[in-house]
């Protein structure tokens, strides 16, 4: 399994890992208006080198915004249209909520 960090966002920290078609991107910090496109061509970069499980494990995210909830939208999208699939494990309590207020909690796979 290789993994590396991409380190030049400001306030976020991802740490990405990957085994074949699954990947892992574990978030640490906030994901708001400065760091979401970032985020965005991070994990679109994965999807068209191949991942096909993307799991996006938020349990580090002290923080989500209206542009980051986009961000994870556009990218489930992408990963639907190459017939992946996507889950945000262990989002904070914060975090939660966001999705529950939104309806996202209906659109996603959370797991806890």
């Amino acid at each position: 399994m290789a993994e590396r960090l991409v380190d030049d966002i400001p306030g976020l920290a991802i740490r990405v890992s990957h085994d074949g078609s699954q990947c892992v991107a574990q978030l640490d910090g906030e994901l708001d208006v400065s760091s979401s496109e970032r985020l965005r061509a991070e994990l679109l970069g994965l999807i068209d080198d191949g991942c096909r499980d993307l799991v996006v494990d938020m349990s580090g995210l002290a923080l989500i915004d209206s542009t980051g909830l986009g961000v994870l939208v556009g990218v489930m999208k992408r990963t639907l249209q190459h017939g992946g699939t996507m889950v945000l494990r262990s989002p904070r309590p914060a975090a939660r909520k966001v999705f529950d207020i939104t309806g996202l909690d209906r659109v996603f796979v959370i797991a806890d």
